[in-house]
């Protein structure tokens, strides 16, 4: 039987000042896991500084990136971070990458070699996954060269390293080189196609992914679905529908939740598509928290 978890991420906007308080909130509620999105030119924290905190003011909440860019950024100090993060709050960090930033105007503050830029998160994803499971690591690849570097302490409960992303060369990166897939704007149809796109790359590479390491993040837009967001459901699936993307009531999305455990799904991102996250926190406990096990 597959591990259902459902965890939650603060509406869009969340600042400092709200976010605060959150994750001790969401630890008192019960709620398995808090994840926070890479949006820069927003008031939304950091998700590197807002894991940290959030870890720091709880002691089983769980925390992911969901998602972080790597590309861009240099895996050593990445694993670093995450080592740092994974030995003071073992078994509650999440870390999820993604290609680009969702933001086209954002592309430019992860700076990569023109055309280059699935290259480099390959070749980023092979270093970091080498500096959080090996004690010494020397690389030579086209873009990073490191020798003899030691980080320190690795957790004893392996580090996975989720990525998003739904494009067919996102979906073989994941089983070449990740743990596990988070996706979002997906019907349960495409979501079981992804998965099995995703097995099926992992054991052309020799490889396998847990089944209980395929999950989706989901917006809940129950007053009505915003501009932004109908456009988002666009981009990343045309021509389907919205309400096959977005729950649009709490009953769809228990309904969608239910038919993407059918498709071989078992975490779950649930988003706030308005800001009124304490009726958002009851509907979520009383709707889709019976459906962990």
């Amino acid at each position: 039987m597959l591990k259902i978890r459902i965890g939650v991420a603060p509406p869009s906007g969340t600042g400092p000042a709200e976010f605060a308080g959150l994750a001790a909130r969401l630890e008192e509620a019960g709620v398995d896991s808090l994840w926070l999105s890479e949006l820069v030119y927003s008031p939304e924290v950091d998700p590197m500084i807002g894991m940290t905190h959030a870890l720091a003011t709880t002691s089983r909440l769980k925390v992911g990136t969901g998602v972080a860019i790597l590309p861009g950024r240099h895996p050593v100090l990445v694993a670093k971070q995450l080592l740092t993060l994974a030995g003071l709050a073992p078994k509650r960090v999440l870390p999820v990458f993604g290609l680009r930033p969702a933001r086209p105007a954002e592309a430019d503050l992860f700076p990569v070699p023109p055309g280059r830029r699935a290259a480099v998160f390959d070749e980023s994803l092979t270093l970091l996954r080498r500096l959080l499971e090996e004690d010494e690591v020397s690389f030579h690849g086209e873009f990073f060269t490191v020798d003899g570097v030691r980080l320190g302490p690795r957790p004893r409960k392996r580090l996975d390293v989720w990525l998003g992303g739904a494009a067919p060369a996102a979906l073989r990166r994941t089983g070449r080189l990740a743990d596990g897939w988070l996706g979002s704007f997906q019907t349960p149809s495409q979501a079981r196609d992804a998965r099995i796109a995703i097995q099926r790359a992992a054991a052309e590479a020799g490889r396998e992914i847990e089944e209980d390491h395929f999950g989706l993040s989901l917006a809940v837009a129950d007053r009505g679905v915003p501009p932004e967001l109908t456009a988002a459901a666009a981009r990343r699936s045309p021509g389907v529908p919205v309400s096959d993307l977005v729950a649009t009531s709490w009953p769809e999305a228990r309904r969608l939740v239910e038919q993407h455990i059918e498709a071989g799904l078992s975490k779950f991102v649930i988003r706030p598509a308005h800001t009124d996250f304490d009726g958002f926190l009851e509907k979520f406990q009383a709707e889709l928290v019976p459906l962990q096990n």
